[in-house]
């Protein structure tokens, strides 16, 4: 079940809110928190009911594991065992068959037969979130709660399939408040303002920008430079716009709950720098990775060697995570790579100037993004070279640009491909100034009032958005794949 399906909207959350409150008001606490658990299992359970089991046997293990760390004097053994359990896990159901098939690469025969794992979804953040809520109990930052609300914590639906990454320090104290069952207007307000942006970007902008990036990372040998510039900066504000939206529908969804979900972006693209691109893109997982693997590895106490490398590996495992895949393995290296330059040129005094380094830094990005979304290498290579061959500048003499406008309502025939490809990048260079000086949507509704402007103006959104699903189909959150 997507956040951008029919079924979800008019059926699920209303229904599952609706209980919440009513059960929060009427019995205890562990009723109305008990529904919510059972609704995301549900939730969960409705992809595929065969790894809930799964999901549960986590849940318990890290629950059990937390209670020893708590009781036990043995804490580090009780902490690396269930680091161990959990990474093992991840590495069989995300990275076996990559394993495997890399091993038979390096042989040159099929040495092992691949295993064919189905990826469960969500496992990435699950994992992650658990794996910090062991390292926090160790630490002495958290403390173990009851085993319901536990469950609360790992599977409220809002976050468990794509983030954003949340912490059990953090969030356990707004699940037991009182104040989380009782009806907020305001929360829910808010709530619907934001999962209504989301819905537009997710289902009007990204799901469009996704007909041009497909049609050019699968054609990567057959494309010229304008094709590929075109390809590779739609996918940069496809994979935003579909991420973003998915977050902010998530945050949008906790806080009809009464639930503040941390915000897992703030505006990247206007980023002047790679650094600053890591304090903006995917927060969560930024300061997942900072908390408990770069400042454990050392961070930057012990030279600017040393604080290098940590960054390096950090963000190739940053890839890793992503992906098992040499592309991703790649894209993490590469901002690895980027990372170690950006703090380098930070021991001299010169400073570019604002647009310079905004540019540089854009450009980066979207060479990344190459890596991230190609099929292969060679292909990520191929359009990567094409992006950068004055020779292949041309406009081809057919392709199916004119789909990108579908949403216009207008339609291009063969003849027309060069207007095509105009509007395709008026439109690309429209949304890049969009990006730049407007204020994403966690921003924007702090300060808004629910009135008659606001209400046309969500509204609006939401109708948007659902139309735009009616007509083109309920497309997957890209993140679902990681």
């Amino acid at each position: 079940m997507l956040f951008n399906s029919l079924e979800f909207i008019f059926l699920y959350v209303p229904i599952v809110v609706v209980v919440f409150f009513i059960l929060g008001r009427y019995k205890e606490k562990k009723y109305a928190i008990g529904w919510l658990v059972f609704a995301s299992f549900f939730f969960y359970g409705w992809w595929d009911v065969r790894y809930v089991p799964l999901l549960f046997a986590s849940i318990c293990f890290n629950y059990l594991v937390g209670k020893r760390l708590e009781l036990a004097q043995n804490k580090k053994f009780w902490l690396w065992f269930g680091i161990f359990i959990n990474v093992s896990m991840l590495a069989y159901f995300k990275y076996m068959d990559f394993f495997l098939g890399s091993v038979n690469a390096v042989l040159g025969m099929s040495y092992f037969d691949l295993m064919h794992i189905v990826l469960p979804l969500g496992i990435s953040f699950f994992t992650f979130t658990q794996t910090a809520y062991l390292i926090d109990v160790y630490r002495g930052d958290t403390k173990n709660t009851s085993f319901i609300v536990y469950c609360e914590f790992v599977t409220i639906f809002p976050h468990l399939i794509a983030g954003p990454i949340i912490s059990h320090r953090k969030m356990i104290p707004q699940f037991i408040d009182d104040a989380t069952f009782r009806v907020d207007y305001r929360n829910i307000a808010m709530g619907l303002g934001l999962f209504s942006m989301g819905l537009f970007k997710k289902a009007v902008i990204a799901d469009k920008l996704a007909i041009v990036a497909t049609d050019v990372f699968s054609n990567a040998l057959g494309i010229g430079m304008l094709e590929a510039w075109m390809g590779a900066i739609a996918y940069t504000f496809q994979l935003y716009f579909d991420f973003s939206g998915y977050s902010e529908m998530a945050i949008g969804l906790g806080l009809m709950l009464n639930l503040k979900l941390p915000q897992n972006f703030n505006s990247p693209y206007k980023a002047t720098s790679v650094i600053d691109f890591w304090r903006r893109w995917h927060i969560t997982l930024s300061s997942w990775v900072r908390e408990y693997l770069y400042i454990p590895l050392g961070g930057n106490r012990h030279g600017q060697f040393s604080k290098l490398r940590n960054l390096f590996v950090s963000m190739v495992i940053i890839g890793l995570w992503h992906g098992a895949g040499w592309t991703f393995i790649v894209w993490g290296a590469l901002h690895g790579l980027f990372l170690m330059i950006n703090h380098l040129w930070r021991n001299f005094e010169y400073r570019l100037p604002v647009v310079m380094s905004w540019s540089i830094t854009f450009v980066c990005v979207v060479i990344g993004w190459v890596f991230f979304r190609a099929d292969s290498i060679g292909d990520a290579v191929q359009i990567i070279n094409t992006m950068f061959d004055i020779n292949s500048l041309h406009f081809p003499s057919g392709g199916k640009w004119e789909q990108w406008l579908y949403w216009t309502g207008a339609s291009f025939s063969a003849w027309q491909y060069k207007w095509s490809m105009a509007k395709c990048a008026v439109s690309l260079m429209v949304l890049l100034i969009c990006i730049i000086i407007m204020r994403n949507p966690c921003e924007i509704y702090v300060n808004m009032v629910p009135n008659k402007k606001w209400m046309c103006f969500i509204s609006l959104m939401f109708l948007a958005g659902i139309y735009s699903v009616c007509a083109m189909g309920t497309g997957e959150f890209l993140y679902f794949q990681f």
